[in-house]
Formats: structure tokens, sequence, C-alpha cells
């Protein structure tokens, strides 16, 4: 058996590329968009991409199953479980519990783990050339390290209402029937740590039944579902705006895109046509540059590991965007964005000295300047962290207002005080200031954030 296990940590989202060495057949199991690297996984092995699996129809990334579909002309073997609603809405094999794949010597077996969604599956594999019992689970976002799959994504990100409680006893139900596994089968999930699928996933790759069993908070509520669902379903993370339009796109037919598309650099005319339009504009510099000098209504997003996450709480999928970056950074840029189906990108430019404008600065403040902040009456703290935080710990006085529903919550700034805003650490409260900034509204930024802060002053932390 050829095996890799193929991680984006841009979104802490795993793949894997499964191969029967014997016979040179291979299956790729819940494939990113930019399907490049499957290919050269399999020239470089000589295989044969013959099989393409999903574990479910994915909220958090668009699955590139369509694209290496067309390239490759491999089936699609695709989940037919949780009724009417919940099918795919393309030509594919369908699965239902207990039926068998066979890539080559290598054999499949689909176990239906409800919860996360209803139509979730997981891949039961068996190497049969070594033995005849079964050595590898693809849970998808069913079990994680440390952590299993949210069920309330499809009622908070989705909007269907009355989801997340019955995910709950779903997932519960699924969590029962992974304990009855052995207790060696190794557990590859498709998500690590960062992925919102969950709250508390673990940065390891992989685990095993038996690990899982001990140490995952999830299979301490043996007969006790109240529980269980209580603390699966408390201090989840805010789930991205994009998730419900990834949820759409992995359903339904759609164009796409089977390579990584290059984009224009713009024109000084071309650039300033677009501005004047209104376009949306994204500075991918480091927060730092950002803030010593940027063109006027700019959003201030990294072009870290975070970037199409924020970029999928920020733009619009219908409109085009410019963005700001080295001609180096933007085959990664692009690949970051195609991911999450981002791919209205109108052109870049990387030099915002030759735009001829007057370039602004952020007003970042250190911790002696926001300490005489706190208290005064025509001050607004402003903590754009996400609510569990808020909740765990926060400066008094502050109001939560998370960095990703910002736009939809100007009307909680209070425009008549001076508006001070942080983060944990700087990331967040950059695109905030920017967007804030766009929208006309002043604001300091105490860019270092709650690490500073509960680092040098703990006792005017509330809890």
């Amino acid at each position: 058996m050829y095996f890799q296990h193929v991680y984006d940590k841009t979104l802490a989202q795993a793949s894997y590329f499964i191969g029967c060495q014997a016979k040179g057949e291979a299956i790729v199991i819940d494939a990113k968009r930019d399907i490049d690297t499957y290919l050269d996984i399999a020239k470089q092995n000589n295989m044969t991409i013959t099989h393409i699996a999903e574990t479910h129809i994915h909220a958090d990334f668009l699955t590139g199953s369509r694209e290496l579909a067309k390239v490759t002309g491999a089936k699609m073997y695709l989940s037919d479980e949780g009724g009417p609603d919940w099918q795919y809405e393309f030509d594919h094999v369908g699965l239902k519990n207990g039926d068998i794949i066979k890539v080559g010597n290598l054999s499949l077996e689909v176990v239906h783990t409800p919860g996360h969604t209803p139509e979730s599956i997981s891949f039961l594999l068996t190497d049969h050339p070594a033995t005849d019992e079964p050595v590898m689970l693809f849970t998808g976002d069913f079990v994680f390290v440390g952590d299993i799959g949210r069920p309330d994504l499809l009622e908070k990100a989705a909007g269907l209402k009355g989801t997340q409680d019955a995910g709950a006893k779903q997932m519960y139900k699924s969590i029962e029937k992974f304990a009855s596994l052995p207790a060696h089968i190794q557990v590859w999930p498709g998500h690590g740590a960062g992925s919102a699928c969950g709250k508390a996933l673990g940065a390891v790759p992989s685990s095993t039944v038996g690990y899982e069993k001990i140490r995952n908070w999830a299979f301490q509520y043996e007969n006790n579902e109240q529980g269980f669902t209580d603390y699966l379903l408390a201090d989840q993370p805010e789930p991205p705006k994009y998730f419900a339009m990834m949820k759409k796109l992995n359903k339904v037919d759609r164009p796409l895109l089977v390579e990584v598309p290059k984009h224009a650099k713009l024109s000084k005319a071309e650039f300033l046509d677009a501005y004047e339009k209104g376009m949306t504009i994204i500075d991918t510099r480091n927060k730092t540059d950002f803030a010593n000098g940027f063109i006027p209504d700019t959003i201030n997003i990294q072009g870290n590991n975070s970037f199409a996450t924020w970029c999928g709480w920020m733009l619009n999928y219908e409109e085009q965007f410019i963005l700001i970056a080295d001609e180096s950074q933007m085959d990664d840029l692009t690949r970051k964005l195609m991911r999450i189906g981002l791919d209205n990108i109108y052109g870049y430019i990387d030099n915002i000295e030759e735009m001829g404008f007057e370039l602004q600065k952020s007003d970042v403040i250190s911790i002696d300047e926001f300490k005489n902040h706190i208290g005064k009456t025509n001050v607004q703290i402003v903590d754009v962290r996400g609510e569990a935080e808020y909740n765990a710990a926060h400066v008094e006085g502050a109001i939560n207002l998370f960095t990703g529903t910002l736009k939809d919550n100007l009307n909680r700034i209070d425009t008549k005080k001076e508006v001070v805003i942080h983060c944990q650490s700087g990331d967040r409260a950059a695109i905030a200031a920017s967007l804030l900034r766009k929208n006309g509204i002043k604001v300091k930024n105490y860019s270092a954030g709650m690490a500073e802060w509960k680092k040098y002053n703990n006792l005017t932390v509330s809890n």
C-alpha cells in the first residue's frame, strides 16, 4: 500500500492519497481544489487515480473532487446517506453504510457516522496483502485527534434551524459505534489544530481508536448523553461566513477550475479606475508594514495561514477584488483563495508608492496609552476576539464585537467616543481597524492585545 497524507495548513485540512502499488490504482479522499498536488503524486509513483471519495458535503473548503474527476476520468464515490435533503446534485456513485470500495488489493468499507452532518461517512481501510483486518479509519469531520466534529455548523452557518440538537444526538450514537472498533486502528481525520470544525483539535496528524477512547473528551460521557450534548455545543468558535457558500457549492453543479489561474499585474491607470469605482482592495502585507503606510480604504488581511479564512469573512463571492501583494506571492495566495472558491481576482499591484496616493498610517498605541483609556467615559474599548475568548477573560468595560461579524455591527460602534480596539496579538485587530477606517470610523489599535495585557496586568482582567 502507498499512503500519503496531504495537509493544507492554511485551512488545517487533510486529504489522503492511498494506492495499491501492485495494481497501480489509487484513491484520493477529500481532495483540495488545487489538484496538481495529487496529479504529481500519482505521476511520481507510477499510479493512476481511479477513485475519488469524500467523507461528507464540506462547509469549510471547496473540494477538488470534480476537478480531479474531470482531469483523470476517475469515478466519484459519495455519500447517499442522510435522507433526500443531503444528496449531492451531480453524477456520482452513491455510497451507503456497509458498501465496499475496492482499489486494487485494498478495500474501504463505508461506515455511516452522522452527527457533524447527516450524510457523513467514514472509510475503514483494509490492506489485504498484509491482513484481512482493517488498519485505518478515515473519519473526515467525525472524530479528530482530541475532539469531534461540531453539529452546529448547519444551523449557525447555513441557517438550517433545529439541526444542531438532532446532530448532537446522532453524534452520540456515532461515537458509540466508533468505540466498538479495535483499539489498534489508526485514525486519520479531515482536520487538525486551527480548524473551525471543532474547538479543541490536536496538532498531531493522526491517532488510534484506543488513544481517542482514553484521551478524547467525547468518550468520557458513557451513559450521559445530555452531558455530552451540553459540552459539545458549548463555546464553539464562530463559523466563518463563507461556510454557507461552501455547503452550497460542494452540493450543486458548478464551474470547474482545473488549473491554478494566473492573474494580471494592473497598471496604475487600471488600478485607479477600479479604485474609483469602489472595488474592494485587500492589502496582504504584514500588519506592521501596513500600519506604517497604506492606501486609504484598503483592508489589511495578511497573506499568512489565516488569509483565506479572513477573506471568506470579508469578501462577497459575486464581486471582483484586487490584491496588494508581491508577484512571488500570487501563486500561493491564489491557491489559498481558490480552495474556498474565491476566484474573482481582478488583478494585483505590488507597489503602493507608485499609485500616487498620500499614504495613511494606523494609530497603534502602547500598553501605557491603552491603560490611560480604560474607564474613561469618552472612550469605547472594543474586543474583536471570539465570544468564547471574551467570556474567558476580558478587559473591564470592553464590549465584544468579533472581527468576522464587525461589518454587520457597525451600529454598535459609538462614534461620539474615542474608539480603541484590540484582539489577542494583533492580527484580527489589524483587519478590524482597517475595516472601521474604510467605513469612516477613526480608531486606535492596541495591537499587542490580550497576550501582552494578561502578562503584565492580570489584576484588571475580568472573567
